[in-house]
């Protein structure tokens, strides 16, 4: 009896690149569709003054093949207006963050439709997935974005937004909201405001020159 053949699995961001196919700048609605399960590659370097947590990718970033790339996503917007980059940054130029000591990584990999998707089971795996690369890489402080995944993924239920009372190692913890579109709870002003509380926290109010 003839063997099942398997799906093919679906290439990642860095497997379309690799193939020379470049991952679409406006994917269609089926792109979007067909980027579930889909990873976007890590920006991450060592001795990162930030590394940013994302909670996982949206359909979007996994189509394209950035991070927070939706429009309507309000992360690089916060990043300018808190004055983390000295202009605002498309998702597209994302590894630009490296020249400022930043870098974004995903709790979780794979990219869902909405972050409700995934399980208790996979926060956790992705906390301790985290915590391999924060004693890696070392960065000075981690900025977890959403807090009720972190709440999840870290066993905090009382935790807030803002500094943590312990860090990943040696790496100070942050959480921040999620600065997603649909997240009604915090304005646009709101998130320039507490990613400035994190800038002035790991600067001390330092303005460094900018490289780009």
């Amino acid at each position: 009896m003839p063997m099942a053949k398997k799906s093919p699995a679906r290439p990642t961001a860095a497997q379309f690149r690799a193939a020379d196919q470049q991952p679409p700048s406006r994917p269609t609605a089926e792109q979007i569709r067909a980027a579930e399960g889909r990873t976007v590659p890590d920006i991450i370097a060592p001795g990162l003054r930030i590394l940013f947590c994302g909670i996982n990718p949206g359909l979007y970033s996994g189509a394209v093949g950035h991070h927070f790339a939706r429009p309507g996503n309000r992360f690089w917007k916060a990043l300018h207006r808190s004055g983390l980059t000295p202009r605002l940054l498309e998702p597209r130029e994302e590894r630009a963050l490296l020249d400022r000591g930043c870098g974004i990584t995903n709790l979780v990999a794979r990219a869902t439709a909405a972050a409700a998707e995934l399980s208790e089971a996979e926060l956790l795996r992705g906390r301790r997935r985290l915590t391999g690369k924060v004693g890696y890489y070392r960065p000075a402080t981690v900025a977890v974005l959403g807090i009720g995944a972190f709440r999840t993924a870290f066993g905090r239920t009382d935790a807030r937004i803002g500094p943590q009372p312990t860090g990943i190692g040696a790496s100070r913890l942050w959480v921040l909201p999620n600065p997603s579109g649909l997240n009604a709870h915090y304005q646009a002003d709101d998130l320039a405001g507490l990613f400035g509380e994190l800038k002035r926290s790991v600067l001390g109010g330092r303005d460094e020159k900018h490289r780009y």
